[in-house]
């Protein structure tokens, strides 16, 4: 396996999605919109590029590599973000919604 890809792996999807991902529930927690992730994930993409580079000896104006690392960092934090408001929204309100799925809620159909 090549350094780059390790590096990818264990720091861009490990530590830097992590955070995305603990960014994805503040959000849902505080209930701010999910539009909100997309300048957080480019924050934490800019950072990840950086910390690459000082680290790593990673190229720092790399686009491609921005895009891709900011859109990985994006669809871990998106993800943190549908499965705490999937949990708030049925913790929330039991009587309105039921779970259906890790990522989402439906209407409680009684009787």
């Amino acid at each position: 396996m090549s350094d780059e890809l390790l590096v990818f792996l264990i720091f861009t999807v490990v530590f830097m999605g992590g955070a995305g991902y603990l960014t994805g529930q503040a959000l849902a927690t505080t209930w701010r919109p999910v539009s909100q992730l997309i300048a957080y994930s480019l924050l934490l993409g800019a950072f990840d590029r950086f910390l690459v580079y000082a680290l790593f000896k990673g190229q720092l104006l790399s686009l491609s590599a921005f895009a891709i690392d900011s859109c990985v960092i994006l669809l871990i934090a998106f993800l943190g973000f549908r499965i705490t408001r999937a949990r708030i929204m049925v913790m929330q309100y039991p009587w309105l919604y039921e779970r259906k799925g890790l990522v989402s809620w439906k209407n409680r159909v009684d009787g």
